[in-house]
């Protein structure tokens, strides 16, 4: 993405109230989202980055003729000050991450007969019903069909046009034949005749097909419509070989254009039900769609059904893990060894990584930018290292790098922070107490039917006693070689009513950051395995995933309890068991050091 300087953001600025005037529009909104609702978006639709030179992957432009504020939470709070200064547009910080808090604020400003514009393809219908239940019943206009970038975005890039293919049910675990079975049920229980599916993973996992189009997440520009006759994939059909076109149609797949799918939405027949998923289905879809047809508005069948890994996909996921383990401890040893030799930065220790991650049989590439933030850079969450803010690693102050990997057999996402030297009783405090709330979310046992806010709860308890909080979620679902934030399941304190179900792959990464000094965050992935049924309920647990070993340097051993120990000691001899055939003898004997018993 072009990097523009301050002056041309508050052109860019300047241009798009100049349309907004001569179309009559008293406020503008533009979303960080694509057509499908993605979270990480294919260059061209980067709105934001170019309009306001915020690079983080949440957010909302609300521009009006003497205001322009980005609605962003509290994980990139330090990074939009930073990147907004100069541009005309300010910050307005979230009170809770992911509220739409900007239409409460839009409706204290305008008045009965004032218009507000979109671009339709990147307002969720969800979002455009909230707009239009708060604002339009007050005499506010929605007005959805206006991209007001277009005129403004001389170099806009295009879309992608990277090759696509299809994984083998050796890899997935079920053919897609299958799946289109379980969606099929689905529609039926639901009493729909179709289903448009416009979220480019479901597509993925349902049709079990895999791209580039995304930077980080191995999924192809896309949409579908599924009835119990037929399939229907909009596709660019030549991002497919010849062998997976085949396989698609042996399957009853039809292939049509990508552009083809509005005009196969207004042709549906009048009297039919259609379902769709009102969070990833774009208001532009929907408008589509003919005026009588019955509208089934719930979450995407093929997002449940994602979530909960198979046998086949947990055994792959487990194989990643080995191959990711070997990467990141060839990866520390590296930095432990060569630290104060020659000059690392976070942006060569972020390169280094990703070799290291790329020597692994089946590595693809990344699942999201690497988070490689030395001391005060480590207390921004989300923090990528730039040429104006790449820190040189010197040996003390701690480190925090968050990073994963895709892979043909499953995703994965870490986070160590290890002491570059002489850690502060406050850091050490600070790490242990993160630690033990790894540790609790980590071995919780929990009946069926337990929720993401409990397990929320649970991890922050050790942090809690210390009046100690942190301002993101705990954990997210991840993909299968897909994206590395997945729903529906989510660890956090909003009382989301989602079951936490077996085979769900998730992380829990408690942290505490203290701006300008230090952030530590410990995260490993877990998987959803049965603990105990008994006459009082049936129990569940997690399988910790992730083998990677946590730096014990930094931990004040008088703050854990015995059992805090006893984890970390067996997770440290499994981790020792899994990659040890696969390091030389001087990585085992490296790894053994780190590892060893507390």
């Amino acid at each position: 993405m072009t990097r523009f300087h301050p002056m041309n953001h508050q052109n860019i600025l300047a241009g798009i109230r100049q349309q907004m005037q001569e179309q009559g529009v008293s406020a503008y909104i533009i979303p960080s989202a694509d057509p499908h609702m993605s979270e990480y978006l294919p260059e061209y639709y980067k709105g934001i980055s170019f309009a306001s030179g915020f690079t983080g992957s949440a957010g909302t432009l609300v521009i009006t003729p003497d205001f322009a504020g980005l609605w962003t939470d509290a994980r990139y709070f330090e990074q939009a000050q930073e990147q907004l200064a100069g541009t005309g547009f300010e910050l307005v910080k979230l009170k809770v991450q992911h509220m739409p808090e900007y239409i409460a604020w839009l409706g204290a400003r305008l008045k009965k007969g004032d218009t507000i514009a979109f671009d339709g393809r990147l307002l969720s219908l969800q979002l455009a019903q909230l707009l239009q239940q708060q604002l339009g019943t007050r005499g506010i206009q929605l007005a959805s069909q206006h991209d007001f970038l277009n005129a403004v975005w001389a170099d806009r890039p295009a879309l992608p046009t990277e090759p696509a293919f299809l994984l083998d049910e050796k890899i997935t675990g079920k053919t897609l034949e299958d799946k289109l079975a379980e969606v099929r049920s689905a529609l039926q229980q639901a009493g729909a005749d179709y289903h448009l599916i416009s979220s480019l993973d479901d597509i993925a996992w349902l049709f079990n097909v895999r791209g580039s189009d995304v930077k980080a997440n191995p999924v192809v520009l896309s949409f579908a419509l599924v009835s119990q006759e037929q399939a229907v994939l909009f596709i660019d059909a030549q991002k497919l070989s010849q062998e997976s076109k085949d396989r698609l149609a042996k399957a009853g797949v039809t292939l049509q254009a990508y552009e083809a799918v509005a005009q196969a939405l207004s042709q549906l027949p009048a009297n039919d039900t259609i379902f769709l998923d009102p969070k990833r289905t774009c208001q532009a879809m929907y408008e589509q769609l003919p005026s009588q047809i019955g509208v089934v508005q719930d979450t995407n069948p093929t997002t449940v059904l994602k979530a909960v890994k198979n046998d086949v996909e947990a055994a792959n996921t487990r194989i990643t893990m080995v191959k990711d383990g070997v990467a990141l401890t060839r990866f520390f040893k590296w930095l432990e060894e060569n630290l104060g030799k020659t000059e690392i930065t976070e942006m060569s220790v972020a390169d280094k990584l990703r070799e290291f991650r790329a020597e692994q049989e089946g590595f693809v590439g990344e699942s999201f930018d690497t988070i490689a933030g030395y001391r005060a850079h480590g207390a921004l969450p989300h923090y990528k290292a730039t040429p104006e803010s790449n820190s040189a690693l010197q040996p003390e102050g701690l480190f925090l790098v968050d990073s994963g990997g895709q892979y043909q057999t499953g995703t994965t996402d870490i986070t160590r922070v290890v002491t570059l030297g002489n850690p502060t009783e406050e850091e050490k405090t600070d790490y242990t107490l993160v630690l033990k709330g790894t540790i609790d979310g980590s071995t919780a046992r929990f009946p069926k039917g337990t929720r993401g806010y409990q397990i929320d709860a649970i991890t922050r308890k050790p942090l809690w006693d210390h009046a100690r909080q942190y301002g993101h979620g705990t954990g997210h679902g991840v993909g299968f070689f897909l994206n590395v934030h997945e729903g529906p399941q989510v660890f956090n304190a909003t009382p989301t009513p989602i079951d936490i179900e077996l085979g769900m792959i998730t992380s829990i990464e408690p942290g505490i950051y203290r701006p300008g000094r230090y952030g530590i965050r410990i995260e490993n992935l877990v998987l959803t395995v049965p603990d105990e049924v008994n006459e009082f309920a049936e129990f569940y647990t997690f399988e910790t995933l992730t083998l990677c070993f946590i730096d014990t340097a930094p931990i004040n051993k008088n703050l854990l309890e015995p059992h805090h120990i006893q984890w970390l000691n067996n997770y440290h001899q499994l981790v020792v068991e899994k990659l040890g055939p696969h390091l030389t003898a001087d990585e085992l004997v490296w790894l053994k050091e780190k590892a060893k018993a507390i």
